[in-house]
């Protein structure tokens, strides 16, 4: 018979594959072997018995991951009529609802909605059932490599899809009390500086945290205090188990039992989640919560391990693709961080005096934070706080038990209409964040960006308090010498990569491709830009950064802001880089025909623009030819016929390349027979969004490329297209299909679709 930490192993084993699988299985092979599975949890003995229980909860994650994404294929033809119900909205132009009916049929469970870029006839607000007709899409987004990964991100928050508002009117139903409840509270709270990161620490609504207070989190390692999670709904539960024992002072004796506690415990813990949205990690914390009650009331003694299995399988037992959540990973590893840091590192300093153990618990505690968590902090954030012990040594307890003490306090005043005694309350929590950010503030820079190579360097501190306590350094020190040589040095640093790349970046609408060589990259445009961000900003950086690669210079097709959007974050990052470009700013070297330069044994030849020439819009292109004296690539910016044609006379043989990056996009004003026919090339790479505004690749551009010969490879289905040049020749991989594939970077939808 199978124990219950071995039946959890069992789940967590099985929900794991869900990170790695590149397609899911049919779903009637997955029926047909969770039938065998079942059988064999039935049947077999032993270790037998663990796979077949393991392969059984393996074919569970799988049926739930399809159910998650049945509406890719049943919700996508043409416009659909629904009800739904409003779960969040900022008020303006985003909006998260649920689908409960389709075409008058009930949707059990209900189905996750996006909706961006989108006005309501009405003010709604959340709780509120509209009506609505929707033109519903599949969840996409960018993808290259150490990016954001938004479709894992959306499917482990169960909102598969996007959707454009037709139409839509409110058919019923009153804002929800916690709506009205949020809306007194920021009334409230008017007056004060701080009420956004009030309503965030109260309410776990961050959307309005101002991009400066995001960055200082993050650069500080205290961005966690912002998210309702384990911390403060274990808050809110201890204070409900507290004024339940506190109650019980009251009683005799005979009627003093732990279940109180831990019923009020969890009642109290069930309300503050409701009152923070029942967002997913939430709701997690909440379930990690019960589970741990049941067992506390099975009256058997678990260890700390057993604990932290049973809680981490019942969330994915629960909901399998709880597996894809960030959140999830943090949280688990948080608590094992602590487990492991407690029993392989115990506080040492138990005869302290008084007034000194609690400082000193809460610098060990936080010392062990910092170093166990380090492999989640770069696999996420590609980078660590060098002051985040310090940041968090005042910023933990100034957060736990004073400003959500106070908060709560004040949520709890605004119910009673005592606006003096709530006032005074927002008034001392409003100072002492005032006072907590101006600390953080005076923290020295503190973020340092790390490159994919170091990611397993990480788990050094985990490896070295085990070779501390197990005294293996007295033992064999020659041996620990190496070892710890080994992990300090990567061992693909001394692998000297031969050739050369070429990287077309997922941008959306824009362009940004990086030729690399010899860990050093030249830039071809900086892709676009909006307000709040650019692509410099939010791709190119960090990319380059966690490839460890060093730009020296950037090629300026043309002044369209989808080209040059990143351009200022760039040269804020690297001011020193040289910038080429066909418009005659102030401090720009010329790309104009004849330019000829080397870069890293590659030879770059501008063919476009004509000096002298006008060069503005698109015509103005820098066309640009890369070289290495067998392979060749032609860089065309968004040049269009006219200029093909005038560019082609006495050319024609100079534009020979094997790889043609297709200029504009793959618009219909552009890539003209004749400059197909004269490149020669044999695959063709465009630079697309999907859904974009302009229909964009024109249909009769791709058979165009087809027709003469050219293999055709879109940033829209493939993500990041990376082209590996060497001395046999060139290899094009996509990242949705050859680099990282995974069912949930999946193309959902129709095949060609991109409208």
């Amino acid at each position: 018979m199978l124990t219950l930490p071995a039946l959890c192993l069992c789940v967590i084993f099985g929900a794991l594959p869900l990170l790695f699988l590149p397609a899911l299985p049919a779903e009637g092979i997955t029926l047909f072997v969770a039938l065998l599975a079942c059988s064999g949890c039935r049947w077999l003995k032993g270790s037998q018995k663990h796979f077949a229980c393991t392969v059984l909860f393996f074919c569970w994650s799988v049926l739930a991951a399809r159910e998650l994404g049945w509406p890719f294929n049943s919700l996508l033809s043409g416009n659909q009529r629904v009800e739904a119900v409003v779960i969040r909205t900022d008020g303006a132009t985003e909006h998260q609802i649920n689908i409960t009916r389709i075409n008058n049929r009930w949707v059990f469970p209900a189905i996750g909605v996006v909706l961006r870029g989108s006005y309501l006839p009405e003010h709604v607000c959340v709780g509120q059932r509209m009506d609505m007709t929707l033109r519903l899409r599949p969840v996409h987004g960018q993808l290259n490599e150490g990016g954001f990964d938004n479709q894992r991100y959306a499917l482990s928050q169960r909102m598969p899809l996007t959707g454009r508002i037709i139409e839509a009117r409110i058919k019923g139903g009153d804002c929800n009390w916690r709506s009205r409840y949020i809306a007194s509270v920021s009334a409230s709270l008017t007056p004060f500086a701080w009420r956004d990161v009030i309503l965030a620490l109260g309410f776990g609504e961050r959307l309005k945290l101002s991009p400066e207070i995001k960055m200082l989190l993050r650069n500080t390692g205290t961005a966690h205090l912002m998210a309702i999670s384990g911390l403060h709904i274990g808050l809110a539960g201890s204070l409900g188990w507290l004024l339940a024992r506190l109650l019980q002072l009251s009683l005799p004796a005979h009627r003093i039992g732990y279940r109180f506690p831990l019923l009020t415990m969890l009642i109290s813990a069930s309300v503050y989640t409701w009152l923070a949205g029942s967002n997913p990690p939430a709701v997690r914390t909440l379930v990690a919560i019960f589970l741990w009650s049941l067992l506390r009331l099975s009256g058997r003694n678990w260890t700390p391990w057993q604990v932290w299995l049973c809680c981490v399988a019942g969330i994915l037992f629960i909901e399998p693709t709880a597996i894809l959540s960030e959140s999830l990973w943090l949280s688990a590893f948080a608590v094992a961080a602590l487990i492991f840091w407690y029993q392989w590192v115990p506080f040492p300093f138990k005869q302290a005096k008084v007034w000194w153990r609690f400082p000193l618990k809460l610098a060990h505690l936080q010392a062990g934070i910092t170093l166990l968590l380090m492999p989640v902090q770069l696999v996420l954030f590609h980078g660590v706080s060098l002051t985040s012990l310090a940041a968090n040594l005042v910023a933990v307890p100034a957060i736990t038990f004073l400003a959500v003490p106070l908060i709560l306090t004040g949520m709890l005043l605004n119910l009673t209409g005592w606006q003096w005694a709530e006032q005074g309350v927002w008034g001392l929590a409003d100072n002492l964040l005032e006072t907590l950010f101006a600390f953080l503030r005076n923290l020295p820079e503190g973020w340092l960006d790390v490159d994919e190579r170091y990611c397993w360097l990480a788990f050094a501190p985990w490896f070295g308090i085990v070779l501390w306590r197990l005294r293996f350094h007295f033992f064999s020190p020659a041996l620990a010498v190496i070892i710890i040589g080994l992990l300090a040095t990567p061992l693909w640093l001394l692998q000297k990569k031969v050739g050369w790349s070429l990287h077309m970046l997922d941008v959306g609408h824009g362009l940004a491709v990086v030729i690399e060589r010899n860990g050093r990259a030249m830039l071809y445009d900086t892709g676009n830009a909006w307000p709040g961000g650019d692509s410099g900003q939010q791709t190119i950086i960090p990319w380059l950064r966690w490839r460890n690669l060093q730009p020296d210079g950037v090629i300026l097709s043309h002044e369209h802001l989808d080209h040059r959007g990143g351009l200022e974050s760039v040269l804020r990052a690297w001011p020193h880089l040289t910038v080429r470009s066909a418009l005659g700013w102030a401090h720009h070297q010329p790309c104009l025909r004849g330019e000829n330069w080397r870069w890293q044994g590659l030879s770059f030849t501008a063919h476009w623009p004509l000096a002298g020439a006008v060069k503005a819009g698109n015509n103005g292109s820098c066309v640009v030819r890369v070289n290495d004296g067998r392979n060749s690539v032609l860089l065309t910016g968004d040049i269009e016929a006219p200029a093909e044609l005038t560019m082609l006379k006495n050319y024609r043989q100079a534009l020979r390349s094997e790889l043609l990056i297709v200029p504009h996009h793959g618009s219909r004003t552009s890539s003209s027979e004749q400059l197909l026919s004269q490149v020669d090339g044999r695959a063709a790479l465009a630079s697309v969004s999907r859904y974009n505004a302009w229909r964009l690749p024109s249909v009769k551009v791709t058979r165009r490329y087809g027709r003469h010969g050219y293999r055709w490879y879109d940033t829209a289905q493939s993500g990041q297209l990376t082209v590996d040049f060497s001395p046999e020749g060139w290899q094009i991989k996509g990242l949705r299909e050859q680099i990282l594939p995974r069912w949930y970077h999946q193309w959902f939808g129709a095949p060609a679709d991109n409208r």
